[in-house]
């Protein structure tokens, strides 16, 4: 017996469950995606971007990855956001990081791993950038929540600057990046102060990182 049928059992009622709601339900979604909404989160198992806000499927694009980090070199990431903002044309890249990311505490604890180890050094960049702010943080787990925050700060810079993003502002697109955190305490999203519509905007939040280090939580 394959132990994984009663996944698929699972599935079975779930899909009977949603025909009985709406017979339309699933014919409907088959032909077309029409997102407004890009999500870059981590791959945390105890957070679904859809349950989250509430949203159906076909209603957000999703890409995820361990501390939701962004970087040049990653092709996979780069393909979502170019697709996201190209193809579909979304309004908005929300870029989530949520509070005790197993990746973040980690990348500052140095805990050797292995092959992660050199994704996790993505993270580690973004502590030494941050380095006065961090170590003035004498409590450990608000330390880390400090580290949470900033990287979506440093990851969310990072899509700004992304070719396809900059291209999009180029011709005047409707399409902003954010920077949220997610509270899996409270299960509650929240906004830190990064809302970016174009260049002008980003090269102020650059040049005014020290505001956002010191904003209490």
């Amino acid at each position: 017996m394959d132990t994984l049928d009663y996944l698929l059992e699972n599935n079975a009622r779930w899909a009977e469950k949603m025909k009985a709601k709406d017979a339309e339900y699933f014919s409907r979604i088959y032909d077309v995606q029409t997102p407004k909404y890009l999500w870059i989160g981590c791959s945390d198992s105890r957070i679904s971007a859809n349950m989250t806000m509430g949203l159906k499927p076909g209603e957000l694009f999703v890409h995820r990855n361990i501390a939701n980090v962004v970087v040049h070199s990653d092709m996979n990431c780069l393909s979502v956001i170019q697709f996201a903002v190209e193809a579909l044309g979304v309004d908005h890249i929300i870029v989530c990081g949520h509070y005790n990311c197993g990746g973040v505490k980690a990348a500052m604890d140095n805990v050797r791993f292995g092959l992660i180890n050199n994704w996790l050094r993505h993270i580690q960049d973004v502590m030494r950038t941050h380095d006065e702010t961090l170590s003035a943080i004498e409590n450990e787990d608000e330390r880390v929540s400090k580290l949470c925050e900033l990287n979506v700060l440093e990851q969310t810079l990072n899509v700004c600057e992304t070719t396809f993003v900059q291209d999009a502002w180029e011709k005047n697109q409707n399409l902003t990046v954010h920077g949220w955190i997610y509270d899996m305490r409270e299960g509650v999203l929240g906004k830190l102060g990064i809302h970016l519509e174009n260049n002008e905007q980003l090269e102020y939040l650059r040049q005014n990182k020290g505001y956002f280090t010191k904003k209490q939580r």
